[in-house]
Parts: structure tokens; C-alpha cells; sequence
């Protein structure tokens, strides 16, 4: 298979914030390590079957449960543990499992900010392939800038799946996507602008870059908890205003 290239994230701090819930939360992260470039059509390919038209463009159309098949089959390709299991289509992780996964959205962001505080890690145009380049599909991945940890188009090109519930008492299933895409502007292709959708969705700018390490705590890692999933979703208060309802 084609190298998976990862960096490695030092541990640290990142401070979180939910615009529409208005909520802001620090998060302590232990080391992790992280895919250079989003996903090829390649790699893709070589694993699950899918076509590659483009060879090096970001692999997209790929909802977020192929996205945690194309994982485990990674790990099963390289000897590694699986860090997901199935049960029809409710999927756990398991922290301790040293296989490929999805990172966190504390994680993503963490690795996407690479120590900056301001929306961009860079020059908008130098980093980042957004709507003011014109383009109508996503680009070859690493046509644009690194941040300083290394990692390529982190913002712009495509959003990149997460493992997170976007918000489990509004949205059901939803799963965080970050990034924004080669259509958006500036102010979606922001390091903390958070969206998310069904884990079948599948569409033109969305695509998942992968994640790896273990963690000793089981049902919590990185900003996220089992525990806090459920909290979530058993929350019954009002709706924040312009929140759309549940499906």
C-alpha cells in the first residue's frame, strides 16, 4: 500500500470553542500522530476498490463510516490492532487499539492550529485552496503551504472527517467534519469552525485524514468520552436559536 506518512504531534493544550452552543472547553491531549496529507484517491483505492480517476487529489465522496472501514482495513494491512468494531452500524472505539483512526476534533484542531491562535496558521492564499482561487474540484493534495507541525491543507481542499458526535441531543448520529473546502470562504476555512453531518453522507469536498495512537483509559481519549456522548444526548433543554431541529 502506499505509505501513509504521519507526523507526530507533540502533547498540549487547545481550547475549543461551539459558536452555536456557546461553549468553550480546554483540552489536554496527550502525544498522537497524525496523516501528512488527507487520504488519497490512491489510497483509496488500493485498499477499499474505489476508482482513482485522480491519483493524488484527496479521496472524497467517502461518507464517514467508509472512512472507518478504510481504517481498520489500514490496520489489518500494516498488523496493527483494529480501533474500531462493528455491531451493524453502531461503531466503538477502542482507545488502547494501536491502529489507524480518525482523529478527535480536539486532535484535528490541535494538529491544524501547529501553535497559532489566529483563525489561519498562514496566509490564507499561500495555505489554503478555498473559493478565491477559482477551482472547481479539489486539488493534489499538498499543492499549497505546510503548517509548522508539517501537515497539508488542513483548511482548504476538502473538510475532514472526524471521529466526534456533532451534537448527539440535536443531531442524533451526526459526525464532526472540520477544514472547510475548495468552495468555501474565508470564513469557513477557519481552524475552528465545526460542522458536521449523517455518517452516510458522502459528497464532492468532504474527505478524512487518519490518526494514530493508544491511550490507557478506556470509552475516553483526546476531548472525547463515551460518557460524555450519553450526557449529550439525553439533554432535553431549549433549543439555542437558529438551531435546526433533530430529523
Amino acid at each position: 500500500m502506499r505509505d501513509l506518512e504521519l507526523a507526530r504531534i507533540p502533547a498540549g493544550s487547545v481550547a475549543l470553542h461551539d459558536a452555536r452552543r456557546k461553549t468553550r472547553s480546554t483540552v489536554e491531549l496527550e502525544a498522537f500522530e497524525i496523516g501528512v496529507f488527507a487520504v488519497t484517491q490512491d489510497q483509496l483505492a488500493e485498499l477499499l476498490g474505489e476508482p482513482a480517476s485522480h491519483p493524488r487529489r484527496p479521496a472524497t465522496e467517502v461518507s464517514w463510516q467508509r472512512a472507518i472501514r478504510f481504517c481498520n482495513a489500514a490496520s489489518e494491512w500494516e498488523g496493527l490492532d483494529h480501533a474500531y468494531a462493528f455491531d451493524g452500524e453502531v461503531i466503538t472505539w477502542d482507545v488502547e487499539a494501536d491502529g489507524y483512526r480518525l482523529p478527535t476534533e480536539a486532535e484535528w484542531e490541535h494538529a491544524c492550529r501547529a501553535g497559532s491562535t489566529g483563525p489561519h496558521y498562514g496566509p490564507l492564499a499561500e495555505v489554503a485552496w478555498t473559493s478565491t482561487d477559482g477551482v472547481s474540484t479539489p486539488q493534489d493534495a499538498g499543492g499549497k503551504l505546510p503548517n509548522l507541525h508539517g501537515l497539508f491543507d488542513t483548511l482548504g481542499n476538502v473538510w475532514e472527517w472526524c471521529w466526534d458526535l456533532l451534537d448527539p441531543a440535536r443531531y442524533d448520529d451526526y459526525r464532526v467534519f472540520r477544514g472547510g473546502g475548495f468552495a468555501d470562504d474565508a470564513w469557513s476555512v477557519r481552524a475552528s469552525v465545526r460542522r458536521g453531518g449523517s455518517p452516510r453522507l458522502a459528497q464532492d469536498d468532504l474527505g478524512f485524514r487518519i490518526a494514530r495512537g493508544a491511550f490507557a483509559t478506556p470509552g475516553a481519549a483526546q476531548g472525547w468520552s463515551a460518557e460524555a456522548d450519553r450526557e449529550r444526548a439525553a439533554y432535553d433543554g431549549p433549543l439555542p436559536p437558529g438551531w435546526t431541529p433533530r430529523r
